[in-house]
């Protein structure tokens, strides 16, 4: 399996076709981004993910942008985008 495991550095630029920035204005601790990430773990083409709790967003490298935003609204957390 490519994807990182969750805790591991990753680093993804939006600048990145395949590169989704999600705004997810209720995150706001390291609980969130693990639930985040854990959601994501499955969904058929992240490659990776990057939560930032300062400004809010979830990075997100590859996958379906719909697939992507149901799983972060299954794990309880609302897209803003």
């Amino acid at each position: 399996d490519p994807r990182p495991r969750t805790g591991a550095p990753t680093v993804v630029t939006a600048t990145d076709p395949t590169v989704h920035v999600h705004r997810v204005p209720d995150i706001s601790c390291d609980h969130c981004v693990r639930a985040i990430e854990s959601a994501l773990a499955p969904v058929a083409g992240v490659t990776a993910v990057d939560v930032d709790i300062d400004a809010k967003t979830v990075t997100v490298a590859g996958g379906d942008a719909a697939a992507v935003v149901a799983a972060i609204d299954e794990a309880g957390y609302d897209v803003a985008d």
